[in-house]
């Protein structure tokens, strides 16, 4: 009877639990925004952290996941949209990624209407400046790492491991370059200087970018001496004309308030909804790791 009683007991408990934790979520999704969310309007805030990717990659019992540029693209049209919404701010902390990413996210805030700021907080290099171009204005912290301005392709060649373990592949192709980047011989000559093209193609598309961004805001020649692909600070950064003022976050608030209109502006942030690790639990969505994959292939990348 005692341990009917006490497994009664554990399950009414088990059951306030949930409704607990119900009801603070049912609050946090009513009240959880800025104060500046009711009333005269907001600095709509969008981050951009981590490694800039394409699409969302799933959360698991080890990492948070990743939110990837198309839906960071969308919360930018989103926030372009809502009238409480005066203007916006891209805080960026990412040592950039994707080049589809990146541009994604970076034609988003050029379609924008409404005034828009980057805050660069650690790091905003290469795919990260690439974006933060996008805005009207950019603050840097100081001693954030930006630059790295250019572009980069791997190929992994594992033949020399292949061999030592007696792996063989054979390929049957229609054509010369069908099988270009197989991670089972080393690149030709031919295949390199194809790459090599694309990578300088998308770089000239990088410079561009940014010479229509920053216009005449830019150090020249000194600029030009930074296009080796190598990382600045703020400070280094400012020097060259890639940010207009070095401050903090709440100096960037301050700034998007002032191109709003409305110094008096406070943030609100503009996020996918974040599932709870019980929710994703019960859904399912949440995953174990994924394990790293070797394959051959060549990528293109802002970082």
């Amino acid at each position: 009877m005692a341990t009917l009683s006490s497994g009664i007991s554990f399950g009414w408990l088990l059951v306030l639990l949930i409704g607990l934790l119900a009801a603070a979520g049912l609050i946090l999704l009513v009240f959880g925004g800025s104060r500046a969310d009711i009333g005269k309007g907001c600095i709509g805030l969008i981050e951009v952290k981590g490694e800039i990717v394409a699409e969302d990659s799933a959360g698991s019992l080890f990492s948070s996941g990743q939110t990837g540029s198309t839906t960071i693209a969308n919360l930018i049209e989103q926030a372009d949209k809502r009238a409480d919404v005066k203007a916006i701010l891209i805080e960026i902390d990412s040592p950039g990624g994707s080049t589809t990413g990146s541009r994604e996210i970076y034609l988003a805030l050029k379609n924008s209407t409404k005034p828009k700021i980057a805050y660069l907080r650690e790091m905003a290099a290469s795919g990260g400046y690439y974006v933060a171009v996008g805005t009207d204005y950019i603050v840097s912290e100081p001693d954030a790492l930006t630059g790295s301005i250019g572009v980069r392709s791997t190929f992994t060649d594992l033949s020399g491991l292949f061999a030592k373990l007696g792996y063989n592949e054979t390929v049957i192709k229609t054509g010369e370059l069908k099988d270009m980047g197989s991670s089972s011989r080393p690149p030709t000559e031919k295949e390199l200087q194809i790459m090599q093209a694309i990578v300088n193609e998308s770089f000239d598309e990088f410079k561009g970018v940014i010479l229509l961004g920053r216009g005449s805001r830019l150090k020249e020649p000194k600029f030009e001496e930074v296009l080796d692909a190598r990382i600045v600070s703020g400070r280094q950064a400012l020097a060259l004309g890639m940010v207009d003022e070095l401050g903090s976050r709440r100096d960037a608030v301050k700034k998007a308030g002032e191109m709003a209109g409305d110094k008096t502006l406070e943030t609100c942030t503009i996020q996918t909804e974040q599932r709870g690790l019980l929710s994703r639990l019960f859904s399912g969505t949440l995953a174990l790791p994924a394990m790293p994959r070797m394959s051959g292939g060549w990528n293109l990348r802002y970082s």
